[in-house]
């Protein structure tokens, strides 16, 4: 009797078991690995804009910027909190996905100082966290990036990630500010 009733209690413990493993799990927590991951993406996506611009034209970089922009921002869920690096009075914060492609490959009449900044012959993009924050879905990220050009002369900025999980589980960016650091006279 005692070895039924064990066997019967290991039966109910598998089935149990089994019955929680196919149960849906839904998590949207970012892991940390997911966050580097979009930095680092985010980077080889600047580079590959700058190359295409290189040996493709203008049209194609235009294209790729605009793919970029469409599957690492959050526009779709309303304004995206950009301040680029190179930007000034009354055109400094992108909120829309138009000032954002304007920022990157320019030669839009409504954003005219925007020259490109992913048109600048980047070549390498490393990331430097000073933290990251994560809570739930949002992730936040705070520290130097190093951008290199074709003549290896490198560009240190400050930035800071707002990173949000979407429904379909990709990280979006919803924050992005960037700056030169701050040199004393």
């Amino acid at each position: 009797m005692k070895l039924r009733s064990a066997a019967l209690a290991s039966a109910l413990i598998v089935a149990l078991g089994t019955a929680a493993a196919q149960a849906p799990v839904i998590n949207k927590a970012i892991t940390e690995t997911e966050v580097l991951a979009a930095q680092r993406a985010w980077g080889d996506a600047l580079v590959a804009i700058s190359t295409a611009h290189e040996r493709q034209g203008a049209v194609a970089a235009r294209r790729l910027a605009g793919e970029v922009i469409d599957g690492a921002y959050g526009y779709q869920f309303g304004p995206v909190l950009f301040k680029p690096t190179l930007t000034e009075a009354p055109q400094t914060f992108r909120t829309t996905r138009a000032g954002a492609l304007a920022y990157f490959v320019g030669g839009d009449p409504s954003f005219p100082k925007d020259t490109g900044f992913a048109l600048k012959g980047w070549r390498k993009v490393d990331v430097n966290n000073a933290a990251i924050f994560i809570a739930g879905d949002v992730a936040t990220s705070m520290g130097n990036v190093s951008i290199t050009d074709k003549d290896g002369k490198v560009t240190t900025v400050d930035k800071t990630w707002k990173f949000l999980k979407d429904d379909s589980g990709k990280l979006r960016i919803v924050v992005h500010h960037s700056s030169l650091p701050y040199r004393a006279n």
